[in-house]
């Protein structure tokens, strides 16, 4: 993909001292989460995508509910770098999950005409948020990913 690089994604943008964006997520998305400072060390996490529990933080990935490959393809190639560096660290949107690793790693930077999550539970949500991502920074939608996201929007209850 000409000119794509994730470091054109400043992420994991410091929060305070010692503190990030991926420290910020695993606080919001854990339970009884332990810190050092603001250094998550400890907690419990739900990974929504394929209903792993995960106990340890180094094994839970954040994931980009559009991933950053997939936004440059969409658009994001015409960005400035602070732009993309604010669609990675979009904390006001539902575009950064804790999540397994082994599912985010399957993910990719796949869309949803190629990668839904494994638990078809999550699938309304994981559209509908996809949507709004989408929606709120402008990116294109291709006909497969909008007929991806139509059939999992069938899901909802």
């Amino acid at each position: 993909m000409t000119g794509y690089s994730r470091e054109r994604f400043p992420h994991w943008r410091k929060t305070g001292a010692n503190c990030d964006v991926r420290d910020t997520v695993l606080q919001r998305d854990g339970k009884n989460v332990k810190l050092d400072g603001c250094n998550v060390t400890g907690g419990t996490w739900e990974s929504w995508y394929d209903d792993a529990v995960l106990t340890d933080p180094l094994k839970v990935d954040i994931d980009h509910m559009v991933p950053l490959a997939a936004a440059w393809r969409s658009g994001a190639d015409k960005w400035t770098d602070e732009k993309r560096s604010d669609f990675a660290n979009d904390l006001d949107r539902p575009q950064l999950f804790a999540v397994s690793a082994s599912s985010n790693r399957s993910k990719g930077d796949q869309d949803p005409s190629l990668w839904k999550p494994p638990s078809k539970d999550a699938w309304c949500t994981y559209a509908q948020d996809w949507i709004t991502v989408k929606a709120y920074w402008k990116l294109t939608v291709t006909a497969k990913e909008r007929d991806a996201l139509a059939d999992m929007l069938t899901t909802c209850a």
